[in-house]
Formats: C-alpha cells, structure tokens, sequence
C-alpha cells in the first residue's frame, strides 16, 4: 500500500561533491516531476541520489543513479 514519505533528492558530481538539493520534504503519493536548473554546470556526468522514508521509518527506499547533462 502507498504511504506519503519524507523524500530527499541531491545531485552529486564525479568527485561526490554535493551540488544540488532538489528534494528535502515530505511529498504526498503519487507520481511527481523535479525540474532542474543546471544553466551554471558544465556538461558531464552527474549523480542522483533519492532516498524515501515511511513517517515511522519502517520502509525505506534508497537509490543512486548517473546521468549524462549534455549542453
């Protein structure tokens, strides 16, 4: 059964560094779309990483991926 979760969504660079925060809340069920801007970042490959948390912490989705940002 779907639950509302407390939703984290940052973009790293190759190095690990932090550059983006995208997501720090608790979204409601459902399907939803982020849009990043990215104008001031060079094309590359990045990381994302989205975690996703029930309130009592009980299930927890955690997920990394790269993507390739051409200009």
């Amino acid at each position: 059964m779907p639950f509302d979760s407390k939703v984290k969504l940052d973009v790293y660079n190759i190095l690990g560094q932090r550059i983006a925060e995208l997501i720090n809340n608790v979204e409601n069920v459902g399907y939803h779309e982020v849009v990043w801007n990215a104008v001031n970042l060079a094309s590359g490959v990045y990381i994302y990483r989205i975690e996703a948390a029930s309130n009592s912490g009980r299930n927890i989705y955690s997920d990394v991926k790269k993507m390739i940002m051409i200009k």
